[in-house]
């Protein structure tokens, strides 16, 4: 069997799991393929390569990272099948085990990839016809050992308006559930000259809001000799010129200082949103996680920051059935989230990661009550959605045009700063809006979490404040 390339050229499928990080990681990748004259096609196209971007953060991520892989490893038998991300470093013999599988890399070392995915298709060439028999490249290492921050090319997709920069990888808080720390090593932070660089090579792509991200993504700058931290790095960058706004990813509570919020209270450029995890309401479930807060100090965080920011939109990460999390320690939890109006909640299932400290303790909960616990405080995370949104009636935000609306025609649809996605009709004429920044008033509740709204043409607001127009 020869491996060659289609005519039109050699062509790339990826498919992402996880997080946020994965998908800006995935887009880098992307990028790397196409200066290496790859064609980027569809997951479910014919390709001459198929990269699978992996989670493992719970067990069901596994399952479903095996799932993709081998739906890669049957889309065409001549293709070669390279595997990366956290599942792959923490299992690399389970991922080489799987039969289709040519690569494997981790959550390092991956501006190698083409080059191994070239030999790996010079090795099929001239190997056995068998893909199972073919030889397998294994290039996961150690995330200990030297670590650095690996830069990836900036991705280059100008159909988006905004665009995730990884400032920030690795994590040494070691909670008691998360396998994380083990998947992406120790922090490791991107200098702060090659952000602010990064920032303007995708704000002269024509992108108009920067979402900055990470694994541990407020533990920014600890790493690095200068000392500087996030606050500094967004004091820094909400100077640069042009018309755009930062937003920052999930920033864990015990690391949001007054400097923070001040920094984000003071700047335009800063949207009003934090995405602050909880994981639990109870304080003794919070001690056997190895959080280190209570939900009394994660309330005053929470008042603090609205008070210093106005219209903040707060959303954050719930776990339900840690180990031992009895009824009463869950209802603890659901009144305290309901007490506060949180934008939007992530709910997700505990689920145990072997080498973490939970996946030994006693009392695992039942799936069935898992279930249940998830379902409830999934529909308050749909009440509290409700009615942040609905709170906002009246008043004119500015929106970042993204794209027309699907299946509404003659509507445009964008997120304002503080995370409300408003659906609004098209302006006299229906000029092309993708990219702007435009005042819109938000005149009613739309479908789920969603508000509609009017452009208003008449006056100006800038990209951060709201005026209220209705009484």
């Amino acid at each position: 069997m020869i491996w060659v390339a289609s005519e039109k050229g050699k062509k790339a499928a990826f498919y992402t799991l996880g997080c946020k990080v994965n998908q800006q990681e995935t887009a880098a990748l992307q990028e790397v393929f196409r200066q290496h004259g790859y064609e980027i096609v569809g997951f479910k196209n014919p390709a001459d390569v198929y990269i699978v971007n992996t989670c493992t953060v719970t067990h069901l991520a596994d399952r479903k990272s095996r799932q993709i892989i081998r739906r890669a490893a049957g889309r065409n038998p001549d293709a070669v099948v390279a595997v990366v991300g956290c599942y792959a470093q923490i299992n690399p013999k389970e991922v080489l085990s799987i039969p289709g599988v040519d690569v494997v890399v981790g959550t390092q070392d991956r501006g190698m990839l083409v080059r191994l995915v070239e030999e790996a298709a010079r090795q099929k060439a001239t190997g056995s016809a068998s893909p199972e028999a073919s030889p397998k490249i294994n290039a996961v290492r150690s995330i200990q050992e030297k670590p650095v921050f690996e830069e990836l090319p900036i991705p280059d997709n100008r159909s988006r308006t905004r665009a995730f920069l990884k400032i920030q990888d690795g994590c040494d808080q070691y909670c008691a559930y998360c396998i994380i720390p083990y998947a992406r090593g120790p922090l490791r932070s991107l200098r702060p000259e090659m952000v602010r660089e990064r920032i303007e090579q995708l704000l002269d792509a024509g992108y108009r809001e920067i979402v900055l991200t990470g694994i541990h993504t407020s533990a920014y700058g600890r790493d690095l000799p200068d000392g500087i931290d996030l606050a500094g790095l967004l004091r820094m960058l909400s100077g640069l010129p042009g018309e755009f706004r930062l937003r920052l990813s999930s920033v864990e509570p015990a690391d949001i200082s007054e400097e923070l919020l001040e920094v984000m209270a003071s700047s335009e450029r800063i949207c009003r949103h934090l995405h602050i995890p909880l994981q639990s309401g109870d304080d003794e479930i919070l001690k056997r996680m190895r959080r280190p807060y209570t939900t009394e100090e994660y309330r005053a965080l929470f008042e603090t920051a609205c008070s210093k920011i106005s219209g903040l939109a707060v959303t954050t990460d719930v776990m339900v059935g840690f180990p031992g999390e009895s009824e009463e320690e869950f209802e603890n939890s659901y009144r305290f989230i309901s007490s506060l109006p949180f934008r939007d909640l992530h709910v997700f299932k505990y689920s145990p990661r072997p080498g973490t400290v939970a996946a030994a303790l006693p009392d695992q909960v039942a799936p069935a009550i898992k279930d249940r616990r998830s379902a409830r405080l999934i529909r308050l995370a749909d009440e509290l959605s409700r009615r942040f949104a609905k709170g906002f009636t009246g008043q004119v935000l500015t929106v970042l045009v993204e794209r027309r609306a699907p299946g509404k025609q003659g509507y445009w649809e964008g997120l304002t700063d503080n995370y409300l996605r408003v659906l609004f009709p098209a302006p006299q004429g229906d000029p092309g809006l993708r990219g702007t920044f435009l005042p819109v008033l938000l005149t009613e509740p739309g479908e789920g979490d969603t508000l509609l709204g009017e452009p208003v043409v008449s006056f100006l607001v800038d990209s951060r404040h709201s005026k209220s127009v209705i009484k």
